[in-house]
């Protein structure tokens, strides 16, 4: 018998339809897939369920009873926690307060303190977390953090959870705690929707699933056994994607980016590394191995307690964002949210705010000069959006990395790229589209350092891959030797291994 419904939902934005006459249903006690192309309408959908934004028709009903919601807090209240994709914690709050956030033990205004940190403690160890829940969250890794958005939900019995991307920043180990509290929760009688791009993780988890395509339901299977791979994604982007890497082999030449002895107080094992021109380098790693960690050094983001980086045999100052990108290297960094976009402000604001110093003479803005780059780029990068007036927080994942490339590309002289998780959170459709532009650049002579936690991405794309293990460089592998097995043999911790990050 269906528990959760969804009948008719259409929801529209200025020039945008999200969603057109969604309906379908989710048993009670299912784990139900719900997936779709960047900006096909899942994420407004769980913006409604959630209570976060209103439906202009149709409506939800969970366990007969039609729901009335006029903020986040009757969702809650009925029963309904949605963890984003974009965390939503507090960074200066620590675990226990975020967890407790809004409902905080204690009497006349003041604070449990004690009860505060002990309940969440127990609650932790319990369900598998190990985060100190005296710890503030903009210390911990976002690993960490996603684990702490899962346990909120598990905290309050919610009823309906709702996933979205979960596993997009969690190590293997991480990810088979979260499986082993869905299947709990399950178990229980709990309704998860979990959205996903990971078909291994769908087919691994869900019971049933839904396939969105541009705001409209494009298929619904109440037995996901009934259905393939191949199916789903022809269904996600109505086209078929045999082979979403489409790797090529072209010319490389001399090097380009030269880093020699890296390390920090992040990174106490010096690494070294060189790539050439038109090279696609991929970093491969467990999370926790020290590849981000590298990147922030090559691009002086983090401080350097020694080595050198060099672009055409020039050096690069160290510690200073600023001359690296003089340099002609950039980076996009692994969270998209709290380092790469500029919330609040408008696409064109975001392609142009690094490269407007370059037409901007004595200060002075120019808007007409901004207005033709981030025209430039949308169309460039297939930037899916009614304007460059679009609010950036508004685009899907997929669409914000592109406009972070965009910023990027719109330098003069860009001869590196560091991409650090390039398509984190983003579709098969946007991947493939991705990917293709980075094969667009290295055949301009770019050189292209990729990290990736995706073993298959980083095979796929890479003309040779670095892999990282506790802080160092374990193995460097040419396309021609690439073998999965060995690759993620490399990644595995040495127990006997002295080295740490």
């Amino acid at each position: 018998m269906a528990f959760l419904e969804f009948k008719g939902i259409s929801k529209g934005y200025p020039g945008v339809q999200a969603l057109s006459d969604v309906s379908f249903d989710v048993e009670r006690g299912a784990v139900h897939g719900l997936m779709g192309e960047n900006g096909a309408g899942k994420s407004t959908l769980i913006r409604v369920l959630s209570g976060d934004q209103a439906a202009d028709t149709g409506s939800i009903v969970i366990d007969g009873v039609e729901q009335h919601y006029s903020s986040v807090r009757d969702a809650f209240h009925a029963g309904v926690i949605v963890i984003h994709q974009e965390l939503q914690l507090v960074p200066e709050l620590t675990v226990a307060e975020n967890l407790w956030l809004g409902r905080f033990p204690g009497k006349a205004g003041v604070i449990d303190g004690r009860t505060l940190i002990e309940t969440v403690r127990t609650k932790l160890k319990e369900i598998g977390i190990d985060v100190d829940p005296a710890a503030k969250v903009s210390s911990l890794s976002i690993g960490a953090r996603q684990m702490v958005e899962i346990a909120k939900a598990v905290m309050v019995d919610a009823r309906v959870i709702a996933l979205d991307e979960p596993t997009s920043s969690l190590s293997s180990r991480e990810s088979e705690i979260l499986f082993s509290l869905i299947d709990r929760l399950r178990a229980n009688g709990t309704v998860i929707l979990y959205v996903s791009h990971r078909l291994d993780e769908i087919f691994r988890l869900c019971d049933s699933l839904t396939v969105l395509r541009d705001g409209k339901l494009a298929a619904h299977h109440p037995k996901i056994a009934d259905t393939t791979r191949e199916q789903i994604i022809s269904q996600m982007v109505g086209r078929e994607i045999s082979n979403i890497w489409s790797w090529r082999e072209r010319p490389l030449g001399e090097v380009r980016l030269q880093a020699k002895g890296l390390s920090g107080s992040k990174l106490r094992n010096p690494v070294s590394f060189s790539v050439r021109r038109g090279e696609i380098l991929g970093f491969f790693g467990l999370i926790g191995a020290g590849r981000s960690e590298m990147a922030r050094l090559l691009y002086g983001a983090d401080h350097r307690h020694q080595g050198t980086v060099s672009i055409d045999g020039v050096a690069v100052s160290p510690n200073n964002p600023k001359a690296a990108i003089s340099a002609g290297m950039v980076l996009c960094p692994e969270d998209r949210k709290f380092d790469g976009i500029i919330q609040g402000r408008s696409i064109e604001e975001n392609i142009a705010i690094s490269s407007r110093r370059h037409f901007s003479p004595f200060g002075i803005l120019n808007p007409k000069k901004e207005a033709s780059v981030a025209d430039q780029f949308i169309a460039k990068l297939r930037v899916r959006t009614p304007s460059r007036k679009q609010d950036i927080v508004n685009l899907s994942g997929g669409n914000q990395q592109k406009v972070i490339l965009g910023r990027w590309l719109s330098e003069q002289g860009v001869k590196v790229l560091v991409i650090d998780e390039p398509t984190r959170g983003i579709d098969v459709g946007a991947k493939s589209e991705i990917y293709e532009i980075l094969y667009e650049l290295a055949a301009g002579g770019m050189a292209i350092v990729v990290i990736s936690s995706e073993l298959p991405e980083v095979m796929g794309i890479s003309d040779r891959i670095m892999v990282m293990c506790q802080g160092r460089v374990a193995a460097n592998v040419d396309r021609a030797d690439f073998d999965e097995r060995a690759i993620l043999t490399a990644a595995l911790p040495d127990k006997n291994a002295a080295g740490t990050i």
